[in-house]
């Protein structure tokens, strides 16, 4: 079956750079969705010490994870600057792993402009796996 799927499967043969470019930019809304998380929390008050000890840790976690995610993203960005434009993969199997739909759709097609993440969305507005 699974023979079946691959050969039936139409191949997406991209540059390497271009896929590359297009993950540092998802990578960068990562890190900006992740950065709006943070004054959210920082403006809880009213707790007790432990609690405002765990909240600080929680927001050094979150500066962490927005502090890897722009490093991976120049990582590969500088990396991508020394990867010749005639290198081609084939980018179907990897799509087909992806299931944000917005994520999938901006890694799939060629230029793309703006946040992949619709960041205007209404509260409650989720995609379920």
């Amino acid at each position: 079956m699974q023979a079946e799927y691959l050969s039936a499967a139409t191949a997406m043969e991209e540059a390497l750079p271009d896929v590359l470019m297009r993950i540092v930019s998802e990578l960068h809304d990562v890190a900006y969705l992740i950065e709006r998380i943070e004054p959210q929390l920082a403006a809880v008050h009213g707790e007790t010490a432990a609690n405002a000890m765990e909240r600080m840790m929680v927001l050094q976690g979150i500066d962490l994870a927005v502090q890897k995610t722009r490093g991976l993203a120049e990582f590969i960005d500088t990396i991508t600057a020394s990867i010749p434009e005639n290198w081609i993969v084939d980018v179907t199997t990897a799509l087909n792993l992806v299931k944000l739909a917005d994520m999938q759709k901006a890694l799939s097609n060629g230029m793309r402009h703006g946040h992949s993440q619709p960041i205007g969305k209404a509260v409650g507005d989720f995609e379920a796996f």
